[in-house]
C-alpha cells in the first residue's frame, strides 16, 4: 500500500468520511463521469453514508444535481450551483475540437440555429422531452437526425447553455430548457474558474499529476499548468499535487466500483493501481467495473438482475484470503442493498 493509494482513496471519500447528500458528493467532485447512467448512481451512492438508487433519482428531480456535458464531450453530473460556469468555461474548448465532425455530419450553423429554435418551442413552459421526443420534433421541422446527427444536435445545445438532462421519464432520459430547469447558479468565469476548477480537482482526486487534471478537465498542459498555480488550497511536490484537506486512518479494504469511476478514469497515468499485466484484462481500468483490494485493481465484476435477485459476478485474477473474500461478500451486499435486489455473490 502506497502513500499515493492511501491518500487518493481518502480524497476520493472510499475511505474516511462519506457524504451525507448526493449535492454534497457531486459538489465535492466538481463533475462526476456519468455517461453510463446506473454506473454513476453506485459510484455516489457508495461514497455516502446512505443511499440508493432512489436517493439519487430524487435529487435530480430535485434539481439539486444533473446530468450534462460539461467536459470533454462526456456526460457527467454536476450539481445545479455548478452546472452553468463548468459549462461556460470549457465549452468553447469542446465546440472547437467538435468542429470537423459537425462539417462531416453536415451540422451547420444554420442548422444548429434552426435546431435551437424549434426544441425551444418544444419546451418552453416548463416542458421535457425524451430524446426519441426531441429527435421527433427536429424531424417534423425537416432536421434530419439521422446517423449521429441527433445526439450532436442535443450536445451542441446543451454546450451552449440551451439544453439540459432532466429527470428521467420511467427509463428514458428527458431534456429540458435550461433556463427553466435550473433559473439560477453560481457565475465565475475566467482565471477564478480555472483555479476553482483545479482546485476541486487536487481536493477530491489528489495527489495527481499536471497530466492528470488536464485529462481530466480536457485542458492542455500549459492551461492545466496555469490553472493550478492560481488555485488556492493546493501544493506541488515530487510532481504530484496535493491538498492537505483529507486523510484517513481506515483500513482501505474492498470495493466494488463501477465502470468509469472517478478513481480510476480521473487519471492519465494508472499505473499505480493497475499492473501493466493487467491492463488488458482490466480494460485499462475504465471500460469495466472493477475490484479493488488495497486500493489496487485486482478483478472485474458484473451483475445479472433478475427479478428482486441481483448476481454478483467476480472475476478476480489472483487468489484472495478468507478476510477478503468475506470483504468481497459485505461489498457485494452493499450493492444489492443500494439497488434494492438481493444479492449472491458468483
Amino acid at each position: 500500500m502506497t502513500a499515493l493509494i492511501r491518500q487518493r482513496l481518502a480524497t476520493q471519500r472510499l475511505i474516511g468520511d462519506r457524504f451525507a447528500t448526493v449535492a454534497e458528493a457531486v459538489g465535492w467532485f466538481g463533475a462526476v463521469q456519468a455517461q453510463d447512467y446506473h454506473a454513476a448512481m453506485w459510484a455516489l451512492g457508495q461514497r455516502m453514508t446512505s443511499a440508493t438508487e432512489a436517493t439519487i433519482e430524487q435529487a435530480i428531480a430535485a434539481r439539486e444535481v444533473l446530468r450534462t456535458w460539461p467536459m470533454r464531450g462526456t456526460l457527467h453530473f454536476v450539481t445545479a450551483d455548478d452546472a452553468r460556469w463548468i459549462t461556460q468555461l470549457m465549452a468553447p474548448r469542446i465546440l472547437r475540437r467538435g468542429a470537423r465532425r459537425h462539417r462531416e455530419l453536415g451540422l451547420d450553423a444554420k442548422t444548429l440555429t434552426r435546431s435551437r429554435s424549434c426544441l425551444e418551442r418544444a419546451l418552453t413552459g416548463g416542458s421535457s422531452l425524451t430524446r426519441p421526443e426531441a429527435y421527433a420534433a427536429l424531424e417534423r421541422a425537416k432536421i434530419s437526425v439521422a446517423g449521429q446527427r441527433g445526439i450532436h444536435i442535443l450536445g451542441h445545445l446543451a454546450l451552449r447553455g440551451v439544453l439540459c438532462i432532466a429527470a428521467p421519464r420511467g427509463k428514458q432520459q428527458t431534456f429540458a430548457l435550461l433556463d427553466e430547469w435550473i433559473p439560477r447558479s453560481r457565475e465565475l468565469t475566467g482565471d477564478p474558474a480555472l483555479a476553482e476548477l483545479a482546485r476541486r480537482y487536487v481536493t477530491s482526486h489528489g495527489p495527481a499529476t499536471t497530466a492528470d487534471f488536464a485529462w481530466w478537465s480536457g485542458l492542455n498542459l500549459t492551461e492545466a499548468r496555469h490553472a493550478l498555480t492560481l488555485a488556492t488550497g493546493i501544493e506541488e511536490a515530487e510532481g504530484h499535487w496535493r491538498a492537505a484537506t483529507v486523510t484517513s486512518r481506515r483500513a482501505p479494504g474492498v470495493h466494488l466500483l463501477p465502470m468509469y469511476d472517478e478513481y480510476a478514469v480521473a487519471y492519465r497515468d494508472r499505473s499505480a493501481i493497475l499492473a501493466t499485466a493487467d491492463r488488458a484484462r482490466g480494460k485499462n481500468g475504465i471500460f469495466a467495473p472493477i475490484v479493488l483490494i488495497d486500493g489496487r485493481i485486482a478483478g472485474t465484476w458484473g451483475r445479472v438482475t433478475k427479478g428482486t435477485q441481483v448476481t454478483v459476478k467476480l472475476d478476480l485474477w489472483r487468489h484472495v484470503t478468507a478476510p477478503v473474500e468475506r470483504a468481497l461478500a459485505v461489498a457485494a451486499r452493499s450493492y444489492g442493498a443500494f439497488v434494492g435486489r438481493t444479492v449472491t455473490v458468483a
